[in-house]
Order: structure tokens, then C-alpha cells, then sequence
């Protein structure tokens, strides 16, 4: 039996789980980015939201059938160093940490100018400075913690997303006028403005730079094996769930708002959502949508230093970070990597005054192109473990990927696609350059600094696994571990 100064404490529920994995891809991505994306696309986005949920809908089960067999703090980062070498771990898991890292700066700016609608006197990097230090608290405090606020966080933002779908369907089924005679409401706005696909296949392929980004950060889920109460349980539930829910959610959302009002009306100089409730005429709309934005960024916020810090804990396990970062407080949290995420967050104190309005798209084609990244280092772990699976004739997973392995190189190819239509606009290409010079640091950082120490860890991880598995409750002992005894806690 571990002791809390090992291993992280598995205080995380089903219902934990669920609403952290559906709150951490409603966020900026759907009630600004979608702006974008619909000024690209026109109605045919709706198309690009299934094409592109469908494809995270693979990741995640891909995810998932590794998370369940190796219930692992780490989860992805380790994953690929297990199956795929400890370099592509190594890549992996400082990625993550990389993208987080750019979107909870960006997030904790987006909170300052939303608390700036309320209070234009106060300088904006207070507020900045107030809610970095609020939500790190919070996550010293104890994971269980961090659920329950996440949990909240996220049915807010669920909740108002379900009262704009309901107010916006009741509008179209009474058939009420939207902005005097000029405009009407109805399904006809989907087809009447330059069709339904009014700027062509190029215009689809270019959405799904701002698509893609929208659905980032789902893979959160897979981070919390290492701390779920019943991985073997949990999982497979909040997988089955989630991808279909959040769907659901853009595309029936989206569609509603379309219909509301012609898309040629969406201007991008505001959030789509503004005009949801002022067609509704609810009083106080300004005021109400501030609300669950605010709400939004502090749930992105939340996510963003709970997810690097428990890929960072992952990476110290393996040798791949300073060992520093694998501490453990009394209450079962990686404190260290609290604090670093802490002061990467502080960086967004300084930038605040001097960041571009046209930040936004930089860091979310940057933030796209490291979520693409580990997005196929996923699935290409999962590849490589289902082989190992045939080769050796080790026991099938609890919870298989279907269309099994049809699924997988589609989806794999259809991520590529989205990089290369990173460098074809001028405007996101940038993350192409960006994201290169990232991953080439990351290669000679790992020959640099992760020698033979950090490679034994790596290996020797492997060959303890089918005790430590089976106090998990994770699936069984079936396969080698990704890291012994890592996160289990009795």
C-alpha cells in the first residue's frame, strides 16, 4: 500500500470525470472561435463539427481502451513512451504541457477583459493576478477539490448552453421576427444566404483549424485515470458519454443560431452567443452572457493547471522532468507542478498589457497545432499497443476501440489533413513555424538532458506491471504497465 506521499490521491468520481472531460471542450473554442469558423465555412460547419467530433470520438475511445488497461498518472505522455519510445514520451508529455500552457495565459487575459465589462477602473492585470492565485489554491488544496469546482464550473456553462438551445428552438417553432422585418427566423437561413456551403470545400477545410482548436483539451480526460476512484468503471462511462454530448452541443447550438439569423449577420467583432440572447430579448443580456463566459475561462483556467501539472508528475515518474515535479503533498497533489503552472501564468501579468487584439488566432492555431500533435501520438500509442497485443497474444482490452483499425488510420490521416491546412492561411501558418522550432528544441533536450538515468526508469517501468495493475482495478493484469505503482493508492 502506498502512502498519500507517493501517489496521488483517486478522489475523482464518475461525476467528476464526465462533467470535467464535457466543460474542458465548451469554452473559448465555441463561444468565440466558432465566430471564425462560421465567417469560414458558412452553415456547412455544422458539417465540419461532425466530421471533427467524429474524429475526437476515435481518439477518445483510443484513449480510453489505453486508459482503462494502464490507469496511469501521466496518461498519454506515458503511453507514448511506453509503446512508442521514451523520446516520442518525452515530446508528448512537455506538448502537452507547452499547449496548456499558451491557453491558460490566453484564458486568464480573456477572464481580465470579461471582469473589465464590469469594472473598466481596474487595471486588468489585478484581475489577473486574483484568479492565478485563486485557482492555485485551490488545486493544492486536494483533488477532490478541484472536482467538485470543475463539476460546478461546467454544469454553468452546460446549463446556459441548454437555456440558448431551448429559448432558440422556442423562437423557431412560434416563428417570432428577429430584428424587426429585415430578418426572419427559420431553417431557411441555412441554405438561403450562398447556400449551404456558401464559400465551397475550401471554405470547410479552412474551419477546421478553429474547429479542431474548439474540441482541445477533451483529452483532459484521459489525465485523470491516475486519480479516478474505479478507472476500470469510470472511464469507459465518461468516454461513451462525453464525445456525443459535446456534438450534440456544437452542433445543435450552432445550428440553433444559424436559423435564428443569417450567418452573413456574424461579424466575429462579438461573441455569436450575444445575439442569441439579444434575439431572445432577456433582460440584462450583456450582463448574463458575461456571466458564463467569465465562468468558461475559469474552468478553462482550472483545467489547463490541473492537466500539465498531472503530465508533468507523469514525466517526472519516467526520468523525463525534474524529479522536483513528482513530489507529493499530504493531500495527495503534485504541488510542484502547481506552482510552476503558477508562474507560467504570471507571464500573462506582463503580456496582458501589451498583447495584440489578434493574439487569439495565433495562439489558437499554435494551441491547434500542439493539440494535432498529441492527438496522433494517441493514437499512433494505440496502434503500436494493439499490435503488441497480436504479436505477444496477450489478453484483448475491457474496453476495444470499434472499427478497429479502420477508424484509427482515417482519423490519423484526417489530423493531417488539418496541419497542412494550418500552412495554407497566412494567418495560422505560423503555427507550422512555431510548432517546428518546439519540437526540434524538444529532440535536443532529450538527448541533452534525458540519458541513462531517465531511459532506465523508462524501461524498467515496463516490467513490474501485473501486480500493480491488478490493485487498479483497471482492467486486470493484462500488459506490461506504463509505470509501476504510479497513482495507485489503496
Amino acid at each position: 500500500m502506498q502512502t498519500a506521499a507517493k501517489a496521488l490521491n483517486r478522489g475523482l468520481n464518475v461525476r467528476h470525470i464526465r462533467f470535467m472531460a464535457l466543460g474542458s471542450a465548451i469554452g473559448t473554442g465555441l463561444f468565440y472561435g466558432s465566430a471564425s469558423a462560421i465567417q469560414m465555412a458558412g452553415p456547412a460547419v455544422l458539417l465540419a463539427y461532425i466530421i471533427g467530433g467524429a474524429a475526437v470520438f476515435v481518439v477518445m475511445r483510443a484513449l480510453g481502451e489505453m486508459a482503462v488497461r494502464h490507469p496511469v498518472s501521466g496518461s498519454f505522455g506515458q503511453y507514448a513512451s511506453r509503446y512508442l519510445g521514451p523520446m516520442a514520451g518525452f515530446v508528448t508529455g512537455w506538448t502537452y504541457v507547452f499547449e496548456m500552457a499558451i491557453v491558460a495565459i490566453a484564458d486568464v487575459t480573456a477572464f481580465s477583459i470579461y471582469m473589465g465589462f464590469w469594472f473598466p477602473e481596474v487595471p486588468r492585470w489585478i484581475w489577473v493576478l486574483a484568479i492565478i492565485f485563486f485557482l492555485a489554491a485551490l488545486n493544492l488544496l486536494s483533488v477532490r477539490v478541484f472536482g467538485e469546482l470543475e463539476f460546478w464550473f461546467s454544469l454553468i456553462k452546460v446549463s446556459a448552453i441548454i437555456a440558448m438551445i431551448g429559448g432558440g428552438v422556442a423562437v423557431l417553432v412560434f416563428g417570432f421576427s428577429i430584428g424587426g422585418a429585415e430578418a426572419t427566423s427559420g431553417l431557411g437561413n441555412l441554405v438561403d444566404h450562398g447556400g449551404f456551403l456558401p464559400h465551397g470545400f475550401g471554405g470547410l477545410l479552412a474551419a477546421f483549424a478553429v474547429v479542431m482548436f474548439a474540441f482541445g483539451g477533451i483529452e483532459t480526460i484521459g489525465v485523470t485515470a491516475g486519480e479516478a476512484a474505479n478507472p476500470g468503471t469510470v472511464i469507459p462511462k465518461a468516454v461513451n458519454t462525453v464525445p456525443v454530448r459535446v456534438l450534440l452541443f456544437y452542433v445543435l447550438t450552432l445550428g440553433v443560431l444559424m436559423s435564428l439569423s443569417p450567418w452573413t449577420q456574424i461579424t466575429g467583432e462579438t461573441s455569436p452567443f450575444v445575439q442569441i440572447f439579444s434575439t431572445l430579448g432577456i433582460p440584462a443580456a450583456a450582463h448574463i452572457l458575461n456571466a458564463v463566459v467569465i465562468t468558461a475561462a475559469l474552468s478553462a483556467v482550472n483545467s489547463d493547471i490541473f492537466g500539465a501539472g498531472r503530465i508533468l508528475f507523469g514525466l517526472a515518474q519516467q526520468g523525463h522532468a525534474p524529479a522536483v515535479f513528482g513530489r507529493i503533498s499530504r493531500t495527495g497533489v503534485p504541488w510542484m507542478t502547481v506552482v510552476m503552472m503558477t508562474g507560467i501564468l504570471l507571464v500573462g501579468v506582463v503580456l496582458n498589457a501589451v498583447i495584440p487584439e489578434n493574439i487569439f488566432l495565433i495562439i489558437a492555431s499554435i494551441a491547434t497545432f500542439a493539440t494535432i500533435w498529441v492527438w496522433v501520438m494517441i493514437l499512433a500509442a494505440h496502434v503500436a499497443m494493439k499490435r503488441e497485443i497480436a504479436r505477444k497474444g496477450l489478453a484483448p482490452s475491457a474496453f476495444p476501440i470499434p472499427l478497429w483499425p479502420a477508424a484509427s488510420i482515417l482519423t490519423i490521416a484526417f489530423m493531417a489533413l488539418v496541419i497542412v491546412v494550418l500552412g495554407m492561411d497566412p494567418d495560422t501558418s505560423v503555427a507550422l513555424w512555431v510548432g517546428g522550432a518546439w519540437l526540434v528544441l524538444l529532440l535536443v533536450a532529450f538527448k541533452l538532458w534525458v540519458r541513462g538515468d531517465g531511459l532506465r526508469r523508462a524501461v524498467l517501468a515496463d516490467e513490474s506491471v501485473p501486480a500493480a495493475l491488478a490493485k487498479t482495478g483497471g482492467g486486470g493484469a493484462v500488459g506490461a504497465p506504463v509505470s509501476a505503482g504510479v497513482g495507485v493508492q489503496q
